[in-house]
């Protein structure tokens, strides 16, 4: 297939068009005259900076040893050389941390699906040093979510309690946990749900009956089958805009995987993902060169999901990191409009319908005993209306979570 896809690039910066031609290089392969161009007349303090920002530093550092050029200053190199060197220790740790917690939830009896980290960059990249992470997502039933946080809490972890509830919201507009670790500085998502809500995905036990189990360690270490992984990658990439060019780098090797192409159009299909999937292709081919099969047609038909990759270069080129709030008004404005397009007809009838459920902020401006919070159900229009009117004659900004798409649910650089 041709892929000549519509993704406009040509304002890119000259270092954003440098860290993509290093990045759609096969191994072994030479650089071309253009790249050599870009590469001779790169400013380098912001090529670091955007290869930092991308999270594919150690990727580039692999690229650049490979190049063996004059042109490359000494302290690009020797930058890139320690950045790769921290990161290889950061995912040796958190291998070391991701066994220790699968031998505890084998003891448990608690099934655990690793969703990222150092099975993924395995898995995709050969090398754990060859992909950033910096924590761990699991995926546990939601019944043994409880008993999960115990056995945490025991190893020392310590729950990040930004979530506030009224009439157990939580269970769908969030879909983890966050758990930091003090002493080792490790962090640990526990997710019950792949994306928040209005996403439709595959429950647990249909994800385990297709699960994987990686060879990174001794201990079994299970994670998503290929199709399965696909889907959750194009689904948090897509909400983040890809404003990290990990995530499509990500997507490139997966691409190169021996996926079931026809069962990966039904279980997109099935969950309303096919025009997200197509977003992914687009980008990968047109940013890294992944080639396009005519397998991948079906994923590539829906004019949204070119539309969908165009409005992602917005993202990618103003190196917009969405984990560090407050957003500028324009970026979170944009963000909102971008989050809703991504939805399908169902989703966004969905979520419309969510701001009929009470928020947390209702029972803030109306506090009310437990056995009556039923009330905020018929009151929430009116409580909405009060925050509003509050915030236009100088109150504090008290908007509900939903208004704000935007706001950014991690602040990770996942």
């Amino acid at each position: 297939m041709n892929n000549d896809v519509s993704v406009h690039i040509g304002d890119f910066s000259q270092e954003l068009r440098l860290l993509l031609a290093l990045l759609e290089m096969e191994e072994g392969a030479g650089m071309t005259f253009e790249q050599w161009e870009l590469l001779q007349e790169a400013d380098w303090h912001a090529f670091i900076e955007l290869a930092r920002h991308h999270r594919v530093f150690p990727t580039i550092h692999r690229k650049l040893q490979e190049l063996k050029t004059p042109h490359i200053p000494l302290f690009v190199s020797g930058l890139f050389q320690r950045d790769y060197y921290r990161n290889t220790l950061q995912m040796l740790a958190l291998s070391g941390e991701m066994e220790q917690l699968s031998s505890r939830f084998a003891e448990e009896g608690i099934r655990a699906l690793f969703l990222k980290g150092p099975v993924i960059a395995a898995d995709l990249y050969g090398d754990v040093s060859l992909r950033t992470s910096c924590d761990l997502d699991l995926l546990v039933p939601m019944d043994r979510l409880a008993r999960t946080e115990e056995l945490l809490a025991g190893l020392g972890y310590e729950k990040d309690d930004y979530i506030d509830s009224v009439l157990n919201d939580w269970k769908w507009r969030h879909h983890h946990l966050t758990f930091h670790h003090p002493s080792k500085g490790i962090k640990v998502e526990v997710h019950w749900r792949l994306n928040p809500s209005p996403s439709k995905e595959p429950g647990f036990e249909e994800l385990w009956s297709r699960r994987r189990v990686s060879s990174l360690i001794s201990r079994p270490i299970f994670y998503l089958g290929r199709e399965d992984l696909f889907l959750f990658l194009v689904s948090h990439g897509a909400r983040h805009g890809w404003s990290r060019l990990r995530w499509l780098l990500d997507m490139k090797k997966l691409m190169n995987q021996s996926l079931d192409w026809e069962k990966l159009t039904r279980l997109l299909k099935k969950h309303h993902y096919l025009h997200i999937g197509g977003q992914a292709l687009f980008l990968a081919a047109r940013l890294l060169a992944a080639p396009l099969r005519e397998e991948m047609r079906p994923l590539l038909a829906s004019r949204k999901a070119e539309w969908l990759a165009e409005d992602s270069m917005f993202y990618i080129k103003r190196m917009i990191n969405l984990h560090t709030p407050p957003l500028p008004k324009d970026v979170t404005r944009y963000h909102r409009q971008y989050l809703f397009a991504l939805m399908s007809n169902r989703q966004k009838l969905l979520h419309i319908a969510s701001f009929l459920y009470p928020y947390p902020e209702d029972a803030k401006t109306l506090p009310l005993p437990v056995k009556l919070h039923f009330l905020y159900f018929p009151l929430r229009p009116f409580l909405w209306a009060a925050r509003k009117m509050f915030k236009k004659t100088g109150g504090a900004d008290d908007r509900d979570p939903q208004e704000l798409l935007g706001k950014p649910e991690e602040k990770k650089g996942a």
